[in-house]
């Protein structure tokens, strides 16, 4: 479940930045689009993201940590 609200978490920050930036004009909202892609390059080294690790404390219940197949 974690897995899925990141990728749509970053999907929803990546097309708010591209629209931002053509909305508005002002092409400092690319920074975001940038910082998530990072943060997805850096989560497929080290298996690690922040988001989960927020998400946990949040109480949000793990698909995969409930499957025991």
């Amino acid at each position: 479940m974690y897995n899925r609200i990141a990728h749509a978490f970053a999907g929803i920050l990546i097309l708010s930045s591209l629209l931002l930036t053509y909305f508005t004009g002002n092409n400092n909202w690319l920074w975001m689009a940038a910082f998530v892609g990072v943060n997805l390059l850096q989560n497929s080294i080290t298996n690690w993201c922040l988001l989960h690790q927020v998400l946990k404390k949040l109480g949000v219940k793990n698909e995969a940590d409930s499957c025991k197949c």
